[in-house]
């Protein structure tokens, strides 16, 4: 494509879809933010907002008006969103859209098939690009329940072993996103984003211990056991499989890696997780009285 007018951000107020958004804004892209929830302020010039949802078809042509290029942010805890990614781009690529990236993972593991699949579907766009990223930061953040863990139990809970992860700013994955939107010289293929050092929970907790003054801990558990955790926790069970094989594949070290695809791509180097908790510092309102 020799030039993007418009772009749609499914997810647009998700924690990567918000600064896709804000980048491409930026750059004077034109930009459509699709979301089950409008925001509450108003968008700024150059900025549309529409009603999206996954389950209703009948949202999908107004997303799609006048757009070029798709930030595709798969249905939230769906183990299977093949069938109905593969709708929307037939949808798409039938209303002249000719890109589409999409935001995947990279320690999804074979045995759920149906988060494979989508890297499949977005092929059948005449450019395209996936994103298979490590763990997000922003797990530490907010209302995450590993956040929650960290904060009021000061404790992390997986059954990764001692296994390392590349974890990654979500800011970084979007910003390598808002480049492949956009660049003139696509070239479609899969991209593994990862920050710049491969760490274990051990590591994890050392640095939150540094960087927040919190004593946590980490509770390596079983596989079983951490699948019944996420289960309790309300988790479908679908999902839940897939989290739980995305940490046995972090033990088994098939995600111990790091690649300099963020510093190739976003023209800047990929935040460490010590800079990541300096930039979010835990408010005292938060600290807790760790459990006995």
């Amino acid at each position: 494509m020799s030039s993007i007018g418009t772009v749609l951000v499914t997810g647009g107020t998700g924690q990567t879809g918000r600064v896709v958004t804000d980048l491409l804004h930026r750059r004077g892209v034109d930009v459509v933010v699709a979301s089950r929830h409008y925001p509450q302020e108003r968008p700024a010039p150059g900025v549309r907002q529409v009603r999206f949802d996954w389950a209703d078809a009948a949202t999908y042509d107004e997303a799609l008006r006048d757009v070029d290029s798709i930030y595709l942010l798969p249905p939230p805890l769906d183990a299977d969103p093949a069938d109905v990614v593969g709708s929307f781009l037939r949808r798409a690529r039938d209303a002249g859209v000719g890109r589409a990236v999409l935001l995947n993972s990279s320690a999804f593991p074979l045995r759920t098939p149906g988060l494979h699949a989508v890297r499949l579907t977005v092929g059948q766009m005449p450019e395209w690009s996936v994103l298979l990223a490590s763990g997000f930061m922003q797990n530490f953040l907010g209302s995450h329940p590993t956040a929650v863990t960290v904060r009021e139990h000061h404790e992390i809970v997986a059954a990764a072993g001692d296994g390392r992860m590349g974890w990654i700013d979500a800011a970084d994955v979007a910003a390598v996103a808002a480049e492949l939107l956009t660049r003139a010289d696509h070239d479609s293929r899969e991209h593994v984003l990862t920050g710049p050092q491969a760490l274990s929970y051990h590591d994890l907790v050392a640095t939150i211990a540094a960087e927040w003054s919190l004593p946590v801990r980490y509770r390596p558990v079983t596989p079983a056991e951490r699948t019944v955790q996420l289960v309790d926790a309300g988790v479908p069970q679908t999902f839940a499989d897939a989290l739980v094989g995305a940490d046995v594949l972090t033990a088994s070290g098939a995600e111990d890696r790091v690649t300099r695809e963020v510093a190739q791509l976003a023209g800047r180097n990929a935040t460490s997780f010590a800079e990541f908790l300096r930039r979010h510092p835990l408010r005292p309102a938060m600290t807790t009285t760790p459990e006995k």
